[in-house]
Protein backbone atom coordinates (compact mmCIF):
# COMPACT_ATOMS: atom_id res chain seq x y z
CA UNK A 1 0.00 0.00 0.00
CA UNK A 2 1.30 3.43 -0.94
CA UNK A 3 0.54 6.63 0.91
CA UNK A 4 0.34 9.74 -1.21
CA UNK A 5 0.23 13.13 0.37
CA UNK A 6 -2.10 15.70 -1.11
CA UNK A 7 -1.63 18.96 0.75
CA UNK A 8 -1.97 18.16 4.47
CA UNK A 9 -4.27 15.21 3.78
CA UNK A 10 -2.95 11.65 3.38
CA UNK A 11 -4.47 9.67 0.51
CA UNK A 12 -4.17 5.88 0.68
CA UNK A 13 -3.61 3.91 -2.49
CA UNK A 14 -5.39 0.63 -1.77
CA UNK A 15 -4.69 -0.94 -5.16
CA UNK A 16 -3.67 -4.54 -4.74
CA UNK A 17 -4.90 -4.79 -1.17
CA UNK A 18 -7.85 -6.88 -0.03
CA UNK A 19 -11.17 -5.41 1.01
CA UNK A 20 -10.60 -6.78 4.52
CA UNK A 21 -7.28 -4.96 4.80
CA UNK A 22 -8.92 -1.77 3.52
CA UNK A 23 -11.61 -2.03 6.23
CA UNK A 24 -8.93 -2.77 8.83
CA UNK A 25 -6.87 0.26 7.79
CA UNK A 26 -9.96 2.46 7.95
CA UNK A 27 -10.67 1.10 11.45
CA UNK A 28 -14.17 -0.09 10.57
CA UNK A 29 -13.77 -3.82 9.91
CA UNK A 30 -15.40 -5.03 13.16
CA UNK A 31 -18.35 -2.69 12.72
CA UNK A 32 -18.87 -3.68 9.08
CA UNK A 33 -18.70 -7.39 9.95
CA UNK A 34 -21.23 -6.97 12.78
CA UNK A 35 -23.67 -5.21 10.46
CA UNK A 36 -23.17 -7.85 7.75
CA UNK A 37 -23.84 -10.69 10.19
CA UNK A 38 -26.94 -8.96 11.54
CA UNK A 39 -28.24 -8.35 8.00
CA UNK A 40 -27.95 -12.05 7.21
CA UNK A 41 -29.63 -13.09 10.47
CA UNK A 42 -32.48 -10.60 10.02
CA UNK A 43 -32.96 -11.74 6.41
CA UNK A 44 -33.04 -15.41 7.45
CA UNK A 45 -35.63 -14.71 10.16
CA UNK A 46 -37.82 -12.75 7.74
CA UNK A 47 -37.53 -15.51 5.12
CA UNK A 48 -38.65 -18.11 7.67
CA UNK A 49 -41.53 -15.89 8.75
CA UNK A 50 -42.62 -15.48 5.12
CA UNK A 51 -42.37 -19.23 4.44
CA UNK A 52 -44.53 -19.94 7.49
CA UNK A 53 -46.85 -17.02 6.70
CA UNK A 54 -46.24 -15.68 10.20
CA UNK A 55 -47.02 -12.00 10.70
CA UNK A 56 -44.88 -9.69 12.78
CA UNK A 57 -47.75 -9.36 15.23
CA UNK A 58 -48.03 -13.16 15.62
CA UNK A 59 -44.25 -13.50 15.96
CA UNK A 60 -44.10 -10.77 18.63
CA UNK A 61 -46.93 -12.46 20.53
CA UNK A 62 -45.10 -15.80 20.42
CA UNK A 63 -41.90 -14.17 21.70
CA UNK A 64 -43.85 -12.37 24.47
CA UNK A 65 -42.58 -9.02 23.25
CA UNK A 66 -43.85 -5.91 21.51
CA UNK A 67 -44.07 -5.36 17.79
CA UNK A 68 -41.56 -2.49 18.07
CA UNK A 69 -39.10 -4.83 19.83
CA UNK A 70 -39.53 -7.34 16.99
CA UNK A 71 -38.91 -4.54 14.47
CA UNK A 72 -35.57 -3.84 16.23
CA UNK A 73 -34.74 -7.54 16.02
CA UNK A 74 -35.47 -7.56 12.28
CA UNK A 75 -33.69 -4.23 11.64
CA UNK A 76 -30.47 -5.16 9.80
CA UNK A 77 -28.68 -2.06 11.11
CA UNK A 78 -29.44 -2.73 14.79
CA UNK A 79 -26.52 -4.85 16.00
CA UNK A 80 -27.36 -4.56 19.70
CA UNK A 81 -29.74 -7.53 19.76
CA UNK A 82 -28.72 -10.23 22.24
CA UNK A 83 -27.91 -13.79 21.25
CA UNK A 84 -30.67 -14.96 23.58
CA UNK A 85 -33.22 -12.91 21.66
CA UNK A 86 -31.94 -14.24 18.34
CA UNK A 87 -32.07 -17.82 19.65
CA UNK A 88 -35.64 -17.36 20.93
CA UNK A 89 -36.75 -15.93 17.58
CA UNK A 90 -35.13 -18.82 15.71
CA UNK A 91 -36.80 -21.34 18.03
CA UNK A 92 -40.20 -19.70 17.52
CA UNK A 93 -39.74 -20.43 13.81
CA UNK A 94 -38.65 -24.03 14.37
CA UNK A 95 -35.00 -23.14 13.72
CA UNK A 96 -31.84 -22.99 15.80
CA UNK A 97 -29.13 -20.35 15.97
CA UNK A 98 -25.66 -21.76 15.25
CA UNK A 99 -22.56 -19.83 16.32
CA UNK A 100 -19.02 -20.79 15.28
CA UNK A 101 -15.61 -19.51 16.27
CA UNK A 102 -13.11 -19.64 13.40
CA UNK A 103 -9.49 -18.73 12.85
CA UNK A 104 -9.24 -15.16 11.57
CA UNK A 105 -6.56 -15.95 8.99
CA UNK A 106 -7.87 -19.18 7.49
CA UNK A 107 -11.58 -19.16 8.24
CA UNK A 108 -11.27 -22.75 9.54
CA UNK A 109 -13.51 -23.78 12.40
CA UNK A 110 -11.55 -24.32 15.61
CA UNK A 111 -14.22 -26.21 17.51
CA UNK A 112 -17.39 -27.99 16.61
CA UNK A 113 -20.31 -25.69 15.97
CA UNK A 114 -22.52 -25.30 18.98
CA UNK A 115 -26.23 -24.68 18.79
CA UNK A 116 -27.86 -22.09 20.97
CA UNK A 117 -31.39 -22.75 21.92
CA UNK A 118 -33.32 -21.78 24.94
CA UNK A 119 -34.79 -24.52 27.05
CA UNK A 120 -38.55 -24.42 27.18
Amino acid sequence: MKIKTKGAKKVFDHSGSSFDSFLQEEGIRDEVEAVAIKRVLAWQLEQAMNEQQKTKQAMARELHTSRSQLDRLLDPRNVSVSLDTMARAAKALGKSLVIRITDVNTGRTRRRASKLSRAS
